[in-house]
């Protein structure tokens, strides 16, 4: 558990990181000084993010965001930001048979911030979270953030966009979801020389002619028609 105590510790280091000069513009701290001061950042942000409230995982995306701002991209940041991905969802905690860790708001900036690391081990986590969110905001950030890393092996990322879009295009269309969509599809057409899955074309037909504002299907028309360009 996340006592009062501990967190004061942590909260002590990190006024000390903070009060230090920062690595990037203090020539004179040595490497062993430098790994130091990131493996507490480190862990400042592991066991902040692992605290009970809501609050307290923001603050730790905030130092996510720092951290990413200055080039830090470790597997450390992503499998804390993966962690946060499943608050509420994959990992549920209880008290009195009620969830206490629900927060999709800290799972869709977990989401965004995976994006920006941009690496295939953030792309894997925001296929996993494709597969397994509910909440449509959060959905709608894995899905831009999909597109903003591109890469599309075997059309594994298009095929998992297609399927997370359609269970709300069955059920509920929504019109923020089929613009993150046809986005992401974009992005990823034109990193990859166009996209060759049927499922993708299927998914842009269907947004095209569903119900769907008109700004939205004609965007879906426009793509379709870009597609079409692709390996002439």
């Amino acid at each position: 558990m996340f006592t009062l105590r501990r967190f004061l510790v942590l909260l002590t280091v990190s006024v000390i990181l903070i009060s230090n000069v920062p690595a990037q513009s203090n020539p004179s701290m040595t490497i062993e000084e430098s790994y130091l001061q990131e493996s507490i950042e480190l862990m400042i942000i592991r066991e902040t993010a692992r605290a009970s409230s809501r609050e307290q995982k923001f603050i730790a995306l905030e130092y996510i965001s720092d951290a990413i701002n200055r080039g830090n991209k470790s597997d450390d940041i992503r499998l804390t930001l993966d962690f946060l991905s499943r608050e509420g969802r994959r990992s549920v905690a209880r008290e009195n048979n009620r969830v206490v860790n629900n927060f999709p708001d800290v799972r869709r900036q977990s989401a965004r911030y995976l994006g920006q690391l941009g690496t295939e081990e953030a792309r894997r986590s925001l296929l996993d979270i494709c597969q397994f969110e509910n909440e449509p905001m959060v959905l709608q950030e894995a899905i831009k953030s999909l597109g903003d890393i591109g890469s599309n092996e075997n059309n594994e990322t298009v095929v998992i966009i297609s399927w997370a879009f359609s269970k709300f295009d069955n059920l509920n269309p929504d019109n923020l979801m089929a613009i993150a969509t046809i986005d992401a599809f974009e992005k990823i057409a034109q990193r990859n020389n166009g996209i060759s899955s049927p499922e993708a074309i299927r998914t842009l037909v269907r947004i095209s002619e569903g119900h769907y504002i008109t700004p939205v299907k004609d965007r879906a028309k426009s793509l379709l028609a870009e597609l079409r360009g692709y390996g002439n």
